[in-house]
C-alpha cells in the first residue's frame, strides 16, 4: 500500500516536528514539512503532495495567500487543503473556505482527529482510502 503524501506548512517548529512524527508513525503517510511558503512552488513539483495541512498565521506569506498561490498553480490546484490554525473566528474561516479549503481545524488538535480528517479528505478526493 502506497503512503499518502502530506505536506505541512507551518512556522511553528514544534508543531511541524510533532505532527510529522505523529503522521509518519501511523505508517499511512509520507510527510514533507515546510516552515513557510517560500519553497512552496519547488516543493509542490518535487513532492507532489496529495493533501496540504496549512497554518494561517505565518510571517511573510500567510495561509490565505498560500491558498491563492495553490489555486493558480497547475500542480497545486487539485490538492485538498486542510487549515490547522489557532485562529477560530468566522471571518478567517469564511476567507479560506472561499479559497477552496476542504476543512478547518482549530489548534491544538488531537492526533487521531487529524488522521481521521486527513483520511476523509483523501477519501473525498479519490473515492476510497486503503
Amino acid at each position: 500500500m502506497a503512503k499518502a503524501r502530506i505536506m505541512i506548512i507551518d512556522d511553528e517548529p514544534d508543531f511541524l516536528e510533532l505532527t510529522k512524527m505523529n503522521l509518519e508513525g501511523t505508517g499511512q503517510f509520507e510527510v514533507m514539512a515546510l516552515s513557510g511558503a517560500k519553497e512552496l512552488s519547488a516543493s509542490l513539483r518535487s513532492f507532489k503532495p496529495e493533501l496540504i495541512l496549512l497554518d494561517l498565521l505565518m510571517p511573510g506569506i500567510g495561509g490565505v495567500e498560500v491558498c491563492e498561490i495553490l489555486n493558480k498553480d497547475p500542480v497545486g490546484q487539485g490538492v485538498p487543503v486542510i487549515v490547522v490554525s489557532a485562529l477560530n473566528n468566522t471571518v478567517d474561516r469564511q476567507s479560506v473556505f472561499r479559497q477552496g479549503i476542504v476543512d478547518y481545524i482549530v489548534k491544538p488538535v488531537e492526533k487521531d482527529e487529524l488522521v481521521i480528517r486527513i483520511q476523509k479528505a483523501l477519501q473525498n478526493k479519490y473515492g476510497t482510502v486503503d
